[in-house]
């Protein structure tokens, strides 16, 4: 590590990794005990400096920016390389991202994880989390102390955050169920929802948009909701397998959350048929399924336009971007016959 580290001063490392200049110092040096997640976060600093060093931002004002998202690893993995591939587009200004990124978070974590990057001289945070009251108050906290939060993908609207950034996600719904209902045959049957966790706000109005289209247009399709997967593979296929055997007739989904490559092993297991799947997010697990023809669709919106946005709503925010309206993402409908590599 203390190779690497060469090319950065201690100052730097410090203020990227958020702690001091001497536990940098006992961390490079191997003086003294620190704890392992410190140790682990001086290490990722080093690779969020090495990446942003690649990535040529342009010399001008500094800002530190913490991203942090509660999210399956495939979504976290695709939003940071957009992040990353934003830094030099941004002239004249030097943004250092600083990733906290987790599968699994509890809510007091969580709270306190959004209070301790403000106090560690936080200029903005972009952050997905669950729209529970503790968060919320964490994100009203950071901008009564003057660090603008900007949520991502899944919005916390109870809170003082200056934006949102995303989908707009009962669209996405609705068009998941146009698509769903064009697809099956005319008959009444069950649809299952595959849901994360009805914590987030975002799948909570992609589900909402989803059942209120059919409800509306077609009546005939009877929506099973399939919830507390988290988007990871083995919860996920655990639900999954329970719904199927609980209702035969299941044959359709649609995974507002993640963890799709489960969903369709689980269907495998059972040796059921799986007639049409629509997912969300071009990651690398679903792009993977689409050219499989495993996946019907994926609704997708332009990460990299996002995490543009995202920074562009920081700037806005320190006044040092025209202020002009910042649209939600366009939904976008991905088949294997329009994927692009």
């Amino acid at each position: 590590m203390l190779d690497r580290a060469r090319r950065f001063s201690i100052k730097q490392i410090a203020t990227q990794a958020g702690v001091s200049k001497a536990t940098v110092d006992r961390v490079l040096h191997q003086r003294g005990s620190v704890h392992y997640q410190t140790h682990r976060r001086i290490h990722q600093a080093l690779e969020e400096l090495e990446a942003q060093e690649k990535s040529g931002p342009a010399v001008g004002r500094t800002f530190h920016i913490d991203v942090i998202l509660h999210t399956p690893k495939r979504f976290s993995d695709a939003v940071q390389e957009a992040i990353l591939a934003q830094l030099g587009n941004l002239a004249p200004f030097r943004i250092f991202p600083r990733f906290h990124l987790y599968q699994a978070i509890g809510t007091q974590q969580m709270h306190d994880l959004i209070l301790r990057c403000v106090g560690k001289g936080s200029q903005g945070l972009i952050i997905k989390a669950a729209d529970e009251l503790p968060i919320n108050e964490a994100v009203n906290q950071a901008t009564a102390a003057g660090v603008p939060v900007v949520t991502f993908v899944s919005d916390l609207p109870q809170s003082e955050r200056i934006g949102y950034i995303g989908m707009d996600n009962r669209t996405a719904g609705q068009t998941a169920a146009y698509l769903m209902s064009r697809w099956l045959a005319e008959e009444a049957q069950d649809v299952a929802v595959v849901i994360s966790s009805e914590l987030f706000r975002g799948e909570e109005e992609r589900e909402m948009g989803f059942r209120t289209w059919l409800r509306s247009r077609a009546a005939h399709l009877r929506v099973v909701d399939v919830t507390g997967g988290f988007g990871v593979h083995e919860p996920t296929f655990e639900k999954v397998t329970r719904a199927l055997q609980d209702n035969p007739s299941i044959k359709a989904i649609y995974s507002v959350g993640g963890g799709n490559r489960a969903i369709v092993e689980a269907f495998a297991a059972l040796n059921r048929p799986l007639e049409v799947f629509i997912g969300h997010d071009l990651d690398q697990e679903n792009r993977q399924l689409l050219a499989e023809e495993k996946m019907a669709a994926i609704i997708d919106h332009n990460l990299h336009v996002d995490a543009r946005n995202a920074f562009l709503h920081i700037l806005q925010f320190h006044r040092l971007w025209k202020a002009v309206p910042i649209p939600v993402s366009h939904v976008q409908v991905v088949t294997p016959f329009n994927l692009t590599h």
